[in-house]
């Protein structure tokens, strides 16, 4: 009974490991939450903070993902869109597969609960060339 307990609790803290190691210099990623829902799709629920001066590469997710900016400005660039400036209380929306980097704005950090929808078994975050 413990190894299935043991094997079902690391199943459902790998897309939490996920969340946090794929996070580029600058930026950490603390993982809050993670559920299997909807069906075929995981939801994960964290913290993002970026470092001032730090951005991400390019890149995609294999779901839906959407953002409330708490603390410090951030602008996000959407492949086919004008960037967008994001402020304190504002929140935003990239739909799958849609290449995408964010970075900070003035020296101050920024602090953004990120929710992801990702198809299971696939990787959070897919380099963009």
């Amino acid at each position: 009974m413990l190894k299935i307990l043991l094997t079902a609790l690391s199943m459902a803290l790998l897309p939490a490991a996920a969340f946090a190691q794929d996070a580029p210099t600058g930026i950490t990623r603390t993982p809050l939450q993670s559920v299997d829902f909807p069906d075929g799709y995981e939801t994960l629920l964290g913290l993002t903070e970026v470092a001032p001066g730090a951005q991400s590469s390019p890149n995609s997710h294999p779901g839906l993902e959407t953002g409330y900016v708490l603390e410090g400005d951030v602008t996000i660039s959407i492949a086919g869109q004008a960037d967008i400036v994001l402020r304190a209380g504002e929140s935003y929306t990239i739909s799958a597969g849609t290449v995408h980097h964010v970075k900070t704005v003035g020296d101050k950090a920024a602090k953004i609960i990120t929710t992801y929808v990702i198809e299971r078994g696939k990787p959070l975050s897919t380099p963009a060339p």
